[in-house]
């Protein structure tokens, strides 16, 4: 109890300062059978809705279609999986712990017409499955988005994680952006990639790529001939490896890989323009 105390003490200044322009709410934030209001206590968290703009940045920012599974961690009144549906046209849960809220969000989806496409949950995001989500989305407490990110690491490399206002502590965000003076972030859950790889080149040639990683950070070297170089400028998004190294005969190439779990599939290219397929199979 002390620590919802704490957590709603805390907020209030948020509420008194980026929200003041909400409160009193101009008009009616839920329907004749239940009227939530701003900063009223949930289980872990406060309830303040996100703003629609920022809304719009966040799927924007994830890059949502149609071929999209979208899962809102909170839902509230329904906002976030409405908004994914009706604009960007994706298949869309939200999950809600509070059962009137959640009944709420259910009404507006049937007001949004959008039922064939979203879902409302009266869950806990700590219980439910949203394994099967190709984008999360979410505006939690800090230390609520630190107990979900091992959960979300163990997601479908490539999965976009958006975040409303807080962000997963040392994992650092792919984009910070902001909209109305609200934070909003976005992290693609990264391919694991830390060893050894043996990299089997389409003329036969062999060589070994050993790297280091921390979440989407990656660093490592290029053995090749017995020679070992250094990658330069690794990255990875999602399932989406790319580095350069220069070659024993003093060329700069590039490597641009798909990491499927242990094995990688891509190609090398050179400045010249010519490239060789290539895959790749962790030791």
């Amino acid at each position: 109890m002390i620590l919802v105390r704490f957590i709603v003490a805390l907020l209030a200044a948020t509420v008194t300062t980026a929200f003041a322009q909400e409160w009193p709410p101009k008009q009616e934030l839920g329907d004749q059978i239940y009227q939530p209001t701003l900063g009223q206590v949930g289980k872990d968290v406060i309830w303040l809705p996100t703003p629609d703009a920022l809304v719009v940045r966040m799927l924007n920012a994830a890059e949502v279609t149609k071929d999209d599974l979208v899962y809102d961690l909170g839902a509230g009144d329904g906002k976030i999986p409405i908004a994914a549906a009706k604009q960007f046209r994706a298949q869309a849960v939200g999950i809600e712990y509070n059962p009137d809220m959640a009944e709420l969000a259910r009404r507006n989806v049937g007001r949004a017409g959008v039922e064939g496409q979203v879902k409302i949950i009266t869950g806990d995001i700590f219980v439910e499955d949203f394994s099967k989500a190709t984008v999360v989305t979410m505006y939690l407490l800090p230390e609520l988005n630190q107990k979900l990110r091992p959960t979300i690491l163990k997601m479908k490399p490539g999965t976009r994680v958006t975040s409303h206002q807080f962000n997963m502590g040392d994992w650092e965000p792919d984009e910070h952006f902001m909209v109305e003076n609200r934070d909003g972030f976005l992290w693609h859950v990264p391919a694991s990639v830390a060893g050894d790889w043996i990299v089997k080149h389409d003329n036969g040639f062999e060589s070994t790529v050993s790297f280091v990683q921390r979440y989407q950070k990656v660093g490592g070297t290029l053995t090749s001939g017995g020679k070992t170089q250094p990658l330069l400028g690794p990255a990875l998004r999602g399932d989406k490896l790319t580095f350069s190294y220069v070659d024993a005969e003093n060329n700069l190439r590039g490597g641009r890989f798909i990491v499927t779990g242990d094995s990688m599939r891509g190609e090398f290219s050179w400045w010249s323009g010519s490239r060789m397929l290539a895959t790749a199979r962790k030791r």
